[in-house]
This record gives structure tokens, C-alpha cells and sequence, in this order.
């Protein structure tokens, strides 16, 4: 078992980087009513008393109000960075100087450190894990199985993460149950089309500088946090092009409008290029050979292999840093390919991201609250393998948000309600 440090341990000035990571939570909070609703009832009714929470997530700002929460409600919480660039130093700082709460996060870490910092987590000995990912989860399937026994469940946020517990479970080997968060409505319909469409725009154009009016832009994949990046760069006046392997959605997107094409005809005339597939080998060296000079690269998806960087690597006579954040690749032929945040998560791993929206993680992360919540206290209701989210849990933290907003709607009477529940009726 790793013997990593936590994030006091890197530092030079822990105190200076406390004070402003609480300042940036505190901020975040005052835009969090879902958060601040269940803070009151976790601390009043202490759900997750006794309880180890094993936590790998991107820790800023918003992450460590749920991190908070958690603790607030009872539980020790560890937790370290799911992406070596998403991790705020000075937020990672904040979170471990709280009593309950240990944070091995640390910004800009290597493969081997990064891993380091999963197993330190999981020598706390979890019972409940919270992932963004799903690499905590396969460390302890892979390297500490005698852990799962206490394990009561755990709660994965992310599409990749999702994807890779469901091949797990299919496979017959994913020993505990999951909650699929990713795949909750409160999650699909707000985090993956607001908050990944928004943020990657954002920090794209904060990165670079360039407009996206009359620019290509090619959306590698239609899935919700495609049709996100799409819809909110078509609602700056870009040109939108998708690239599919899922025939219908490849047809949502042509009825959609866009221009929908195979990558490597999308890469001839592409400005801008945001992957959000989560898969791998998304643009590859066909594709670079055909791009024009000054293209910009981007990952929204997870992991840094969308992009094949190696293959661009080798094709390029010349690399350099052409501004913060933006990597240039230079061809043989003089033309220059841009890769921003090192084909990592462009919302979260440039150096000036700050992520998703403050309102839309409150509600992703309103969910993930709820899912501990009801692991603790109905924990035999779940055989091992991924569940789906309870649809009540869902409601409860829209219901939550939209008092929180001021925003009444109607209720079913009986007989609608007796209605929608029978087959008898007829013309």
C-alpha cells in the first residue's frame, strides 16, 4: 500500500493556500442551493456516521462542497485528483485541514504519483467509493479485493466511468453494487449538455482567443455531452460538424441540422475540434495529415486518448508551447496543429479552467449526495453490479432546485394518477 502524502505535504505555504481555497468554496457554495439544502439535513440527522468514503474526483472548487457535505454528514472522507490537471491546489489544501476529511490531490502529478495517491485513499479502507472514472474502483477489484467484503456500494459521475463498470459488470466482475450517476436524468440533461457544451467553449475560447463565429467546429461524437458542445457552438454563430459511429445518432444530428461526415472528411476543413466520445484514437494520424494549418485540438470527453498525441508527436519536425494551455505541432509541410491542455479534459486540465458551471454541479453532485445517502440506509437492496439512480432520489433534488428557483408547477389529481396507472381504459 502507497505510503503518498497528503497535499500539506507539498506545500510551502499551506496556510496561504487554505485561506484561498476556502474562498473559492465559499463562492462556489453561495450559487449551491441543493448543496446547502442537504448540508442542513446531514448535519442535523448524521446519515453517514461511521462510514469511509473513498473519493476520486477533479477537486476544485464545487467537488469539495459535496466533499464537505459528505463529512458533514458523519463520514471520514479521502479523496485524491481523477485527472493529474484538474486538481486546485489551494482547494485540495482547504479540504484537508478539515477534521474529516484527508486529501492526497495534488495538480500536475505523473502516472506513477497519480496512482500512489488512489492506493493511499484506499488504504483508508472505504466502505462506500464515489469515483469520476471508475480507476478507484478497479484498484480495489484489482489490488485489494479482501476490502470489497466491507464495501457497502459506490456511486460512479461519468460517462467513461460508467461505460467501463458496465463492461465490468458484464464480464461478471465488478463485486459491489454502483450507482450509474452518469446516467440520471438530473445528470444527462444538465451536466453533460449544459455544463460540458458551456465549459469546453468557454475555456477553448478563453484559452486561445479565437472566435467561434463562422469557424468549423467538429463535435466527435452526438452523445449528450456532444449535443451539448454542438448545440452552444452553433448558438455562437459556428458552423457545426459531427462525427459519428452510432447510425441514429449520426440521423439526430442531420435532422439536427449539422453537417454529419466520417472524421477524416471532417479534418480536411475543420477549425476547431472538440472530442467527446470517451473513446479512444478519435483523431489520428490520417486525420492530421489532411488538417489545415493553425487547427485547434480539444478533448471534452475523459482520458487523454481521443487525440493520438504520440502519432502527432512523431509526425511533427518541431513542438512548442505556443501559449499557456496550448501545445503547437509542427509539420514538415510548415502547417501548425494546437493542442490545448494536453488532450486532457479542456473544461478542467487548462491552466485557467475552472470546470462545469457552479449551478449545473450542484445538481450532479446533489444526486451523488443522495446516492450515499441511500447506500447507507438501504444498502441490502442492492446485489453487486451498476444500478440505476431511484427515480424518487432524482426527483427529490430537482424538487429541491426548482424551490430553490421559486418555481411551482402542477400536481397529478387522483384520477389522472388512476388513469396513467390503468390498462382498462379505452375510446
Amino acid at each position: 500500500m502507497s505510503d503518498y502524502p497528503p497535499i500539506s505535504e507539498h506545500l510551502d505555504d499551506v496556510e496561504s493556500a487554505r485561506t484561498e481555497g476556502r474562498r473559492k468554496m465559499d463562492w462556489a457554495l453561495q450559487h449551491m442551493p441543493i448543496l446547502n439544502e442537504l448540508r442542513d439535513q446531514f448535519e442535523a440527522e448524521k446519515p453517514l456516521d461511521g462510514q469511509v468514503i473513498g473519493m476520486a474526483m477533479h477537486v476544485e472548487a464545487k467537488t469539495a462542497n459535496l466533499v464537505e457535505l459528505l463529512a458533514l454528514g458523519g463520514a471520514e472522507v479521502a479523496i485524491t485528483g481523477c485527472n493529474p490537471l484538474s486538481t486546485h491546489d489551494d482547494v485540495s489544501a482547504a479540504l484537508d485541514a478539515h477534521e474529516n476529511i484527508t486529501s492526497y490531490a495534488v495538480r500536475g502529478v505523473d502516472e506513477d504519483e497519480y496512482y500512489d495517491a488512489i492506493e493511499s485513499v484506499v488504504s483508508h479502507e472505504p466502505t462506500i467509493t464515489v469515483d469520476d472514472g471508475m480507476d478507484m474502483v478497479f484498484a480495489i477489484h484489482e489490488d485489494y479485493p479482501e476490502l470489497i467484503d466491507t464495501i457497502v456500494g459506490g456511486a460512479e459521475e461519468t460517462t467513461t466511468g460508467v461505460h467501463r463498470l458496465r463492461a465490468m459488470d458484464e464480464d461478471g466482475a465488478l463485486e459491489y453494487p454502483v450507482f450509474a450517476v452518469n446516467d440520471t436524468p438530473m445528470k444527462r440533461l444538465f451536466d453533460n449538455v449544459h455544463g460540458t457544451g458551456e465549459s469546453s467553449l468557454a475555456n477553448i475560447a478563453m484559452t486561445t482567443n479565437v472566435s467561434f463565429a463562422s469557424k468549423n467546429v467538429v463535435v466527435a461524437g452526438y452523445g449528450y455531452c456532444g449535443k451539448g458542445v454542438a448545440k452552444k457552438a452553433s448558438g455562437q454563430n459556428a458552423n457545426v460538424i459531427v462525427t459519428e459511429v452510432e447510425p441514429r445518432r449520426a440521423l439526430e444530428a442531420h435532422m439536427e441540422g449539422y453537417d454529419v461526415m466520417p472524421m477524416n472528411e471532417a479534418a480536411k476543413v475543420g477549425d476547431i475540434f472538440v472530442t467527446t466520445t470517451g473513446n479512444r484514437d478519435i483523431v489520428t494520424e490520417k486525420d492530421f495529415e489532411v488538417m489545415k494549418d493553425g487547427a485547434i485540438l480539444s478533448n471534452a470527453g475523459h482520458f487523454d486518448i481521443e487525440i493520438d498525441l504520440e502519432a502527432l508527436s512523431d509526425l511533427a519536425v518541431d513542438e512548442y508551447d505556443a501559449r499557456d494551455g496550448v501545445r503547437a505541432y509542427e509539420m514538415d509541410d510548415g502547417r501548425k496543429l494546437n493542442v490545448l491542455a494536453e488532450g486532457r479534459l479542456v473544461n478542467l486540465a487548462s491552466p485557467i479552467a475552472l470546470g462545469h458551471p457552479i449551478e449545473v454541479m450542484d445538481q450532479s453532485f446533489g444526486v451523488q449526495a443522495v446516492c450515499v445517502r441511500e447506500l447507507v440506509e438501504n444498502a441490502d437492496a442492492y446485489d453487486a453490479g451498476v444500478h440505476d439512480v431511484p427515480d424518487e432520489l432524482d426527483v427529490e433534488v430537482a424538487e429541491i432546485k426548482l424551490a430553490a428557483e421559486g418555481v411551482e408547477i402542477d400536481a397529478l389529481t387522483d384520477e389522472q394518477r388512476e388513469y396513467m396507472g390503468s390498462w382498462s381504459h379505452g375510446t
